[in-house]
């Protein structure tokens, strides 16, 4: 011990401390390691803050403590200020310091009598069991600085929620879970905790924590890619599957390379198949591949959908986080070789998925094999069926045509360069890397979405719209010409 004075924690990094300790660490005195957030992660972060500004409109005459967190002190101030107004009836983001922690309370409720309610916004649609030490090192400190404290609840979305096209209906979007009892009982670990905390960040050394699977649980740590960059090509846990334990017993023997791992040790047969093609070098060629690649029937659909997934429900009819496509690409192989491509994207606000199921019946028709990657697609043409079911019969048929490529290659195929992923932005370079998507604008479909968003925004420059478009066009084509091309490299 140092004896050196540990940072000051706040219920973020509480939270850190929970999942790693090296997260904690590096939260405090190393932030320079973390990968920058991706345009996705600060989607998610922006929907977080959308949800938590509307969740504030259900508490009227209530003030918003501004100064950001580099000013935290001066929110204390403001919020001690704002506690002694009678006339405020809820404090948005209250801030406060107690025992080493500073907090900023999402929404803190008068309740009368000198009494406070702590109100927690997430943008789920449940009470996580993940939520409660958060609420729980709240609690702490306000209790600490002598609050009395009525209830605790975490507010969050509620799935069920239909929106009806006109106003959000906020009592109904939103649901409130108490989880008073729950943060009580929680209270007996939060000191011990914290003591526990301070103490590995007094200390002059990092802690030696190796990264595994409790790196992406509950969240994914931002530090991920610096705490890995040491690891070997095929490191263990890049084996498809592998549990926590083997994992551990592999690291006691001193074993991160797949290729190491002993014969003895127990594997799954996918596992075993990995392990095989890693120390040979070489891919891995089930003798009935090629059959099934080409039991399918002419003209030959290769299909994908982007699909908007929103916190907030934006067109009448819809649930919060509800899948709305918005964008389809149909390469279409003949059996004479000729290709041909059509598509469809939405280009105006509104719902699309009338006009999206009334295309894409049009360009598949009634005849020929549907390759999908993954059952996505598949799940999505169900979904329609509730929202059209005039159109239920038509769409239906189109289930009993579909292949699904991902599930003939993760069991007919593999390849060193896969590193345990059969996802198709790691087959597709690893079998063609001149068709990589490391150069197109959009590379995944999330950040599709995001982009498809700020496409139908009315403020979004036209020149800047065009571009968005020819990106999202260019993303989901390519995507649809993959799986053909994945299906003929391996055809051959």
């Amino acid at each position: 011990m140092t004896g050196k004075k540990a940072p000051m924690l706040s219920k973020s990094r509480f939270m850190a401390g929970l999942q790693c300790h090296l997260r904690l660490w590096y939260e405090c005195y190393n932030r320079e390691f973390a990968s920058e957030v991706s345009p996705v992660q600060q989607a998610v972060f922006d929907a977080g803050h959308e949800v938590g500004r509307l969740a504030t409109q259900l508490y009227p005459d209530g003030v918003l403590m501004e100064e950001d967190h580099l000013h935290h002190e001066d929110a204390v101030k403001s919020t001690l200020k704002a506690m002694e107004n009678p006339k405020v009836a809820a404090i948005y983001e209250a801030g406060f310091i107690h025992d080493g922690v500073r907090i900023r309370v999402d929404i803190l409720e008068r309740v009368g009598d000198g009494k406070w309610n702590l109100v927690e916004v997430k943008s789920a649609t449940s009470a996580k069991d993940i939520y409660l030490p958060d609420v729980a090192v709240q609690y702490h400190v306000l209790r600490g600085l002598g609050l009395d404290i009525d209830r605790i609840f975490l507010m969050h979305l509620n799935n069920r929620y239909v929106y009806d096209g006109k106003k959000v209906e906020l009592e109904k979007l939103f649901s409130r879970t108490d989880l008073t009892k729950k943060a009580l009982i929680y209270q007996n670990q939060v000191p011990s905790l914290l003591t526990i905390f301070n103490d590995m960040l007094a200390h002059p050394d990092a802690p030696n924590i190796k990264p595994d699977r409790h790196c992406s649980i509950p969240y994914d740590c931002g530090f991920w890619e610096h705490c890995i960059q040491d690891m070997p090509e095929h490191w263990v846990m890049t084996l498809t599957g592998i549990s926590q334990k083997n994992m551990d017993e592999l690291e006691a023997q001193g074993v991160r390379d797949i290729k190491d791992i002993p014969m003895s040790f127990s594997l799954s047969t996918l596992q075993d198949r990995i392990r095989s093609c890693v120390i040979n070098n070489q891919a891995y060629v089930s003798s009935d591949l090629k059959d099934e690649l080409k039991d399918m029937v002419y003209p030959i659909h290769f299909l994908d959908f982007e699909t908007l997934f929103r916190a907030i429900p934006r067109y009448a009819g819809t649930r919060p986080y509800q899948s709305i496509p918005f964008q389809w690409s149909d390469h279409i192989l003949f059996e004479d070789g000729v290709i041909e491509h059509r598509e469809y994207l939405c280009e105006e606000d509104k719902d699309p998925r009338k006009e999206f199921t009334l295309t894409l019946l049009d360009a598949l028709g009634s005849k020929g094999s549907i390759v999908t990657y993954t059952n996505y697609e598949e799940n999505i043409i169900k979904g329609l069926t509730y929202k059209l079911p005039e159109y239920r019969d038509q769409l239906l048929a189109l289930l009993g045509r579909i292949k699904d490529l991902h599930k003939i290659v993760s069991k007919k195929f593999y390849h060193p360069k896969f590193h345990g992923s059969f996802s198709i932005k790691s087959v597709l370079p690893a079998l063609l890397p001149e068709l990589s998507y490391k150069n197109l604008e959009i590379q995944e479909g999330q950040l599709a979405g995001l982009e498809y968003e700020r496409m139908i925004e009315p403020s979004t420059p036209a020149e800047e719209k065009g571009k968005i478009k020819k990106n999202l066009l260019t993303y989901c084509g390519h995507d649809t010409l993959a799986m053909l091309k994945i299906r003929e490299e391996l055809s051959a």
